[in-house]
């Protein structure tokens, strides 16, 4: 059964995946460019947005177990307006999340968004969603500058399992009848995400032929990197092979559970 990525290997890709946020910003005419896949904003906005977030971030982490909430920046938010000074601020915000990452370790705990989720509430549940927000927003960056890339294999295949872990999984009672998705990547792995009365959990499934399962309601296939850009509403749901009922697949995207 495969394994999640390890903590060396998140913060390796959180640095990977800034770079290439920043050379995406670089190669844009200017910061006024629209984001399709953002709307109303611009790449300034997206900008601020990662720069921003990865200090508030930093400053979590660093804040330790107690915060309660996610804590301010420890340093300025605000972007430079110099086009020039831009990448330097990105990369600076990099290096405080990273520092902090490496300074608190894996398995110490920090606040965070989600509560009744299958994720952990650590540091090293922090890098490992911190590393699908920067990637996200690198695509975004690139699809804006006209040149998307496909999500790393290793970044996606981790992908699928941080959103169904924390996005999705909760302890909310499902309000429809039981059911059961299925989310093929190509390049090997699957995932199950049950819903009923006892709320939403996910399970990796077995490689296919090893042993049998009970059909799913609706299954989605495709790379591991479409399935994390379709969770993220980046691509369209025709995009995908869907098999199955896909007005389930509606009901999940419009529910919003109580925690």
């Amino acid at each position: 059964m495969h394994e999640t990525l390890e903590f060396p290997d998140l913060l390796r890709l959180i640095d990977e995946r800034s770079a290439a946020f920043r050379s995406a910003i670089a190669a844009a005419p200017d910061l006024d460019t629209t984001v399709p896949t953002c709307p109303e904003w611009t790449l300034s906005d997206l900008v601020q947005h990662l720069g921003a977030g990865r200090r508030a971030w930093a400053a979590t982490v660093t804040a330790g177990p107690d915060a309660t909430a996610k804590c301010a920046p420890r340093s300025d938010p605000t972007a430079p307006q110099d086009r020039e000074l831009v990448s330097g601020w990105l990369a600076a915000g990099t290096r405080q999340l990273l520092d902090a990452l490496r300074e608190a370790g894996p398995d110490r705990g920090c606040w965070t968004w989600w509560g009744a989720s299958q994720s952990p509430r650590t540091c090293g549940a922090v890098a490992r969603h911190q590393l699908q927000e920067i990637a996200v927003h690198t695509y975004d960056a690139q699809l804006a500058v006209g040149a998307p890339q496909p999500l790393p294999t290793e970044v996606a295949l981790d992908g699928v399992e941080d959103f169904l872990s924390t996005c999705i999984a909760t302890t909310s009672a499902w309000p429809h009848q039981p059911t059961a998705f299925d989310f093929h990547a190509a390049e090997g792995r699957s995932w199950r995400l049950t819903l009923d009365g006892a709320g939403a959990r996910y399970e990796r499934l077995p490689a296919p032929g090893t042993e049998p399962v009970i059909a799913a309601d609706a299954s989605v296939h495709g790379t591991a990197g479409e399935l994390v850009l379709y969770f993220y509403d980046r691509i369209p749901a025709p995009s995908m092979r869907i098999d199955g009922d896909r007005g389930l697949l509606d009901l999940l995207r419009a529910w919003e559970p109580e925690d």
